[in-house]
């Protein structure tokens, strides 16, 4: 790959973006800490606003779909020629300013040995869903050992993408439970909530166990190359901010701590979670990410002194143009208030969206001019 992939410091504090028609300067260092999408995670000045999506890497893109025909999932996620290739086509496609590593949370899960599977419509299915303290035990913790293809996937795509940042990611503690007490995906959280309330003691083995896992596989990711980490809890929204506060918090909390001194920036973001702000900003994340449901202008005192990330309800790439950019601009001028901002849509790309759309949606962020 061209190393016009990448983005490079100017002679100023602000970054210059290449795009893949750019030819690099002689002797000129990509460095993916330069990029407009790191300087924003630390609040520092950009040149434009920093755009990439969650699952860019797939879902709507033709060329995905083409390469994962008659490849599972977790097949796809542990063969790294595919990881590399699936989690490059959205850099190349939409000219993103970092890309996202292609995996699933439950990846972790099923290297360690719990039998899972994900069903296409369905998702996680987990063949004997956690009861008791002797299922928790059962659960290994992660080591590198067990992820090899994860350490030779990233290392592959910092050579490949230059000076654009790559983020790894884990799956939050209270999602990956969930998925593990239910069996599969929930809308109630029933099952999980009554061992939450019920048997507090299995519930906090547990989430120790699922923390300690998630913390493992970030360190993994930061050791091999990545340049950031984002923590998903895609179903914290499920509580209440009291419940949070006791029975997820803490555990959220000791994943981000982990990667605290590894140098890189923590994203946390989390479903429907606009009660929830001011916890998961205490919980020591870097960058809030904010999802559609809650506007930056409320979201950002709840944050305090820090970036947030977001927040294109996903489904105004399907309205008009001219709408989908006009709410796009308003995001980035409350954006502004904010210590940084990385825009982003409030939750994943839909995958009937119209790969012409998001060109078009990154192109116009990226052009719109930053405020003195």
């Amino acid at each position: 790959m061209s190393p016009t992939v990448g983005r490079s410091s100017s002679v100023d504090v602000r970054t210059r973006r290449l795009t893949w028609d750019d030819s690099p300067v002689p002797g000129e260092v990509f460095d993916p800490r330069d990029s407009a999408f790191i300087r924003a995670t630390r609040g520092l000045p950009v040149d434009h606003t920093p755009v990439w999506y969650m699952r860019q890497a797939g879902r709507s893109l033709p060329e995905y779909r083409r390469l994962r025909e008659g490849v599972g999932m977790l097949e796809s996620c542990m063969t790294p020629d595919l990881v590399v290739e699936i989690t490059l086509q959205p850099v190349r496609r939409y000219g993103v300013d970092a890309a996202i590593f292609f995996s699933d949370i439950v990846l972790p899960l099923k290297a360690v040995g719990v039998d899972l599977d994900i069903k296409p419509g369905v998702g996680p299915v987990v063949a004997d869903p956690v009861r008791t303290l002797e299922d928790v035990a059962a659960i290994p913790d992660l080591t590198a050992e067990h992820v090899p293809f994860v350490t030779e996937s990233v290392r592959r795509l910092v050579g490949e993408l230059g000076g654009t940042p790559l983020i790894g990611f884990a799956g939050a503690p209270f999602t990956v439970a969930s998925y593990l007490v239910e069996g599969g995906p929930s809308k109630e959280h029933s099952r999980t909530k009554a061992m939450m309330f019920g048997a507090p003691d299995v519930w906090a083995a547990l989430m120790d166990k699922i923390a300690g896992i998630a913390a493992a596989y970030l360190e993994v990711q930061v050791a091999a190359g990545a340049s950031a980490v984002q923590l998903f809890d895609s179903w914290a929204g499920a509580c209440t901010p009291e419940d949070y506060r006791e029975y997820v918090m803490p555990y959220s909390a000791r994943v981000l701590a982990a990667v605290a001194d590894l140098g890189v920036p923590r994203i946390h973001f989390g479903v429907n979670t606009g009660s929830l702000l001011p916890l998961m900003a205490q919980a020591g994340a870097d960058v809030v990410g904010v999802d559609w449901r809650t506007p930056l202008a409320t979201a950002i005192p709840l944050v305090g002194d820090r970036a947030v990330q977001g927040n294109l309800d996903p489904t105004l790439v399907f309205a008009p143009t001219e709408v989908m950019t006009r709410r796009a601009a308003a995001i980035v001028e409350a954006g502004r208030a904010a210590r940084g901002h990385v825009f982003n849509l409030g939750h994943g790309v839909i995958s009937d969206t119209d790969p012409g759309q998001l060109e078009e949606l990154t192109r116009f962020v990226q052009q719109l001019p930053i405020s003195p």
